[in-house]
């Protein structure tokens, strides 16, 4: 089984992956318009796209992150396991940082926000094509602002994630089987490593930054 996608010299070959049926109408409608570009197949799912991009290995996916069934990030890692050479793009609503690198360890290749897809959709499918990365700019300040800051755990973003279920401390330590004062301590540290101001502070500033969902 050949590791790369095709690479024919007719038009480049797309898979779009969403599950907005809205969105996916969109990009064929903008891809439609294109003479060096076709819309081979769609997916509404990360466990649809692995299976699409088996039937058609197309040269570029389209990949939103937050799907029901298997993920973005899932559905990416799933495919360049069978397809090391596969070239995927990012369609995603967050700019947070954390997302951005989770999509990029897992191998994607172009990042753009929704809000920006008429703008930038087009030049990033050709970029991405021809072996190019593209990150947008706001994103990729993003990551330069939060490079020196020190990851969570994956505790503590256990502890984070029931902090914005709106759980006590007391909740958290029965829920993870700890003592409290040891909650209390990777609280501290969340609070340290985020700068954030307090407890709801750190809440938002990690659903901003894609450390945790809701």
């Amino acid at each position: 089984m050949s590791a790369h996608p095709s690479t024919s010299k007719g038009p480049i070959r797309i898979l779009t992956v969403d599950d907005h049926a809205l969105l996916r109408e969109g990009i064929a409608a903008l891809v439609g318009a294109e003479p060096d570009m076709k819309l081979i197949a769609e997916a509404s799912d990360g466990k649809d796209a692995i299976e699409k991009f088996r039937m058609h290995r197309p040269d570029v996916t389209l990949m939103d992150l937050q799907m029901p069934v298997v993920n973005g990030i899932e559905a990416i890692i799933g495919i360049r396991n069978e397809f090391p050479g596969a070239r995927i793009i990012v369609l995603t609503t967050y700019a947070g940082d954390v997302q951005v690198l989770r999509a990029l360890k897992a191998g994607a290749r172009g990042y753009i926000l929704k809000g920006h897809v008429h703008r930038e959709l087009l030049d990033t499918i050709r970029a991405v094509h021809a072996g190019q990365k593209r990150i947008p700019p706001e994103v990729a300040a993003q990551l330069a602002d939060h490079a020196a800051e020190g990851d969570l755990s994956a505790r503590e973003i256990d502890v984070l994630q029931l902090i914005a279920g709106g759980n006590a401390n007391k909740e958290i330590a029965c829920r993870l089987s700890i003592a409290e004062e040891t909650v209390k301590s990777h609280i501290t540290n969340i609070l340290g490593k985020l700068g954030a101001n307090d407890r709801t502070h750190a809440v938002t500033l990690a659903l901003k930054r894609g450390i945790i969902d809701l």
